[in-house]
């Protein structure tokens, strides 16, 4: 498959295409270790540009009819799905998700999460309420910056941008530099929607640059990032100067606790299929699993085998699994996390720090499955962002809980088992979401974590209401 041609890259400010300082940063297929394009490397004064518009927009923008906006956010829907190749391969290109995945996972959820905001409008949400002698109305926050990571380049942008406009927001948004084209593709599509000048803009750039004067922008009312939970650490600090709202999704390190009357096949199966998709690098991914002593061995084994149904490789390729790390960098970050596991003396089942041999090119790490993982390890406990999966084994249920709540994250988990024992548990798991039995997807469900994996929450009316303001008026 041919590497996609790549969009307009310039930022979008007050609805034109500017250049911005002359500075670029290299776009880099992490297949190929090729350079695929450019981007500008954003300064101050492309944020203060950029906010300024987005601020001027923004009494027009809250003023406009639910029901327009509603059309508005349908439209750009209807637009990622009309480019669903595109944005897949592009994906592909730039950070080396596998094109089935980039296809039925990172170019196709954006279509759902997006037309369920529309669809919420559309049902009636309720704006206005009243309690006693008060009518309480919910209005736009103001402007809002967007924050999103490379490893959903589209899902975590359309995430955020998407309800921000249906709640009458204007937005500016930076992608991440490394996997920015993404990005610039949506900014097409939010043109063609009909979103006035000025209510969207995209600065590309780095972290230090461009995200921190967004986050510290006395005329920036709030700031959605979804990143690293040092990056939260950091824009929670430099945003507390100006008291502006702060949503986080941040880290995780998501437990897989397989009860002792579960079905094992399955659940190791499931488990497997929830470590390693893009690579591993998700922050819900289950990366620890946890499993009665009775049934290590066992689970050890199956944990082998389904991971052998994994190819890594060319990610153009359909019948790839997992592709390269996004680049040089994370890849050495879990190799490094490869060899710490086994010198704190956890097995390698199968994997291991070496790069697939077969591969001449590229930043890739073969999937690795440790045994004989203790919950104090380094693996155990630090986010790895690679496809590395930790299999730990546990006396009781009582165990299993304490382990599986003992981490400074608590993003996601799962759980599989009898019915009525594995919602017991669920509940008792101190994380955002918990998947049951191997629980689907739900773009109308609140996504956003417990303690350092971050505040608020994301999708269908959760994920709105982050946008709003909530105004009493007493009469």
């Amino acid at each position: 498959m041919p590497t996609p041609a790549p969009p307009r890259t310039e930022h979008v400010i007050g609805g034109d295409y500017v250049e911005g300082s002359g500075e670029r940063i290299e776009v880099v297929n992490p297949a190929t270790e090729q350079v695929i394009a450019s981007v500008p490397a954003g300064i101050r004064s492309d944020v203060d540009a950029a906010v300024g518009a987005a601020r001027e927009a923004f009494d027009g923008w809250a003023a406009t009819s639910v029901a327009e906006r509603s059309a508005v956010v349908r439209r750009i829907s209807e637009g990622i799905a009309a480019r669903k190749e595109r944005i897949a391969a592009t994906i592909t290109a730039e950070m080396g998700a596998p094109i089935t995945f980039a296809t039925q996972v990172q170019a196709s959820v954006p279509v759902a999460t997006s037309a369920g905001i529309a669809d919420l409008l559309d049902a009636g949400y309720e704006w206005t309420e009243e309690t006693g002698n008060s009518l309480i109305v919910r209005e736009p926050i103001g402007v809002v910056a967007a924050i999103t990571p490379w490893n959903y380049p589209l899902h975590q942008v359309v995430a955020k941008v998407a309800p921000a406009l249906a709640a009458g927001c204007t937005v500016v948004l930076k992608p991440s530099e490394v996997a920015p084209l993404t990005a610039s593709i949506f900014a097409e599509i939010v043109a063609e929607a009909g979103v006035p000048t000025g209510v969207f803009n995209l600065v590309h750039g780095t972290g230090p640059v461009v995200g921190e004067a967004l986050a510290e922008h006395h005329d920036v009312d709030m700031v959605s990032l979804t990143g690293s939970t040092r990056a939260g650490r950091r824009v929670s600090a430099v945003a507390s100067e100006t008291i502006k709202r702060v949503a986080l999704e941040l880290g995780g390190k998501s437990a897989n606790v397989v009860l002792d009357d579960a079905d094992l096949t399955k659940a190791v199966k499931l488990g497997v299929a929830g470590c390693l998709p893009n690579g591993g690098q998700s922050c819900n991914a289950l990366t620890r699993m946890l499993v009665p002593e009775s049934r290590y061995d066992e689970a050890l084994e199956l944990a082998v085998s389904a991971v052998g149904k994994y190819p890594v490789g060319d990610p153009t390729d359909e019948s790839t699994r997992v592709g390269p790390m996004v680049n040089g960098a994370q890849r050495d970050r879990v190799m490094d996390y490869i060899r710490k596991g086994v010198a704190e003396g956890a097995t390698v089942v199968t994997g291991g720090p070496e790069a697939p041999e077969e591969l001449d090119s590229g930043y890739y790490v073969r999937p690795t499955v440790f045994g004989g993982v203790k919950p104090d390890m380094t693996i155990a406990r630090e986010e790895i962002f690679g496809p590395v999966l930790s299999i730990m084994s546990y006396g009781d249920e009582e165990e299993a809980v304490r382990i599986a709540n003992d981490s400074e994250y608590g993003l996601a988990g799962a759980v599989f088992g009898s019915e009525e024992r594995a919602m017991s548990v669920a509940r008792r798991l101190r994380t955002g979401q918990v998947a049951v039995n191997g629980g689907a997807f739900n773009p109308a469900a609140p996504f956003g974590g417990y303690k350092q994996s971050g505040n608020g929450r994301e999708f269908g009316r959760f994920g709105l209401e982050e946008f709003l303001e909530v105004k009493s008026i007493q009469r």
